[in-house]
């Protein structure tokens, strides 16, 4: 029997919310909570409270939590790549960083030839290394969740950095307000949420679908794959059958392949973002505007398939 932390809108969605099962709140304590990772070699899992500038830590081990990084450079979104690293977008840093196995800090990419980004936001590895990532100007426009600044760049633009060499590419340049994203499990279609609806209540909250291109790195299409209706799709992750777990005004909402919304975790605070997680990557962790939750689903969060 379903509790009522989940919401069934198709039927499909009984196949993912199990009985018994109830939403939990592992901390609370933050003023705006984003940007999460879960690094599965120390079984932890890191947060961003924005405006407090500090990361978060939470232990799988004990349930302890701790601070992992403070000052953070106001980092929201995080990844963790290939090797193990976690990768930051940094607001008042105005850029992407990394940290490495020995803990140090490396600035990956802050812009171009004489400019800088506006604030990194929301970031995803490819199985290639490549990192892309968004850029909107939250961190520019208060002093709430970073520093006021002009803007350097002609927009807000997602980009798409290979580390080796340096390279830096816009690869889509028409949204308002690029925020999460995330690659299908096959890494054929990428999906960008736009949450333009922050600046104008005209502007979009909707996720747009794009497809990849035999490069790898070009991108095509980009029509509006799910409109939200309850303020506007934020941060999202997606799971091995190609379901997007998508944060939202009223919690987590679950958007199947086809766009269609067949389900919701309902949650008592505004998501922001949300992570896969846990030994056997079925443990949803929330972003919650002041606080961290978890529920077990009956999903699993996709993987980066093998490197070609």
């Amino acid at each position: 029997m379903l509790t009522d932390s989940f919401e069934l809108i198709d039927e499909r969605f009984s196949r993912y919310a199990m009985g018994n099962v109830h939403l939990e709140k592992l901390y609370t304590g933050c003023r705006w909570c984003e940007g999460p990772a879960y690094l599965a070699a120390g079984r932890y899992f890191v947060w961003s409270d924005i405006p407090n500038n500090r990361v978060m830590r939470w232990d799988e081990t004990d349930g302890s939590v701790s601070v992992f990084q403070s000052p953070s450079f106001h980092a929201n979104g995080h990844t963790v790549d290939r090797e193990g690293r976690l990768i930051a977008c940094e607001h008042s840093g105005r850029c992407v960083s990394r940290f490495e196995h020995d803990g140090s800090r490396t600035v990956l990419c802050a812009g171009g030839d004489g400019w800088r980004f506006n604030s990194p936001n929301d970031v995803v590895v490819k199985s290639d290394g490549s990192i892309w990532f968004t850029d909107p100007s939250y961190g520019i426009d208060t002093a709430y969740e970073g520093h006021p600044a002009p803007h350097e760049v002609d927009g807000c633009h997602v980009w798409r950095l290979d580390p080796a060499s340096g390279e830096l590419l816009a690869v889509a340049t028409d949204f308002q307000m690029p925020n999460g994203l995330a690659f299908s499990p096959d890494e054929s279609l990428l999906y960008i949420a736009d949450t333009g609806y922050t600046h104008s209540p005209t502007g979009r909250r909707h996720i747009r679908r794009f497809a990849v291109g035999a490069d790898g790195c070009s991108l095509s299409g980009g029509e509006v794959f799910a409109e939200c209706s309850i303020d506007l799709y934020d941060g999202f992750r997606i799971d091995t059958e190609g379901n997007l777990w998508v944060g939202a005004g009223d919690g987590v909402h679950c958007i199947a392949p086809d766009g269609c919304l067949i389900g919701k975790i309902r949650v008592p605070e505004v998501v922001a973002n949300v992570c896969f997680g846990g030994v056997q990557r079925n443990r949803l962790f929330i972003c919650g505007t002041t606080s961290l939750y978890s529920i077990f689903v009956n999903a699993a969060g996709a993987l980066r398939p093998s490197a070609a």
